[in-house]
């Protein structure tokens, strides 16, 4: 156990391989695309029923 640096270096490169967080921060970012177009949607129809509203 004199020289550990390699072994270090072994897993640091497996772990880098195999743990991936592109997954988990593209779910993040899909959840809040979602989001982001379910509350545009939301205020696009108040404003409408806005105009409609006051129209009459």
């Amino acid at each position: 156990m004199k020289n550990i640096q390699p072994y270090l270096m072994a897993v640091l490169v497996l772990l880098t391989c195999t743990l991936t967080s592109c997954d988990v921060i593209g779910d993040i970012f899909k959840a809040g695309m979602w989001t982001a177009l379910i509350v545009i949607v939301i205020v696009v129809l108040l404003i409408v029923w806005l105009f409609r509203k006051l129209r009459r």
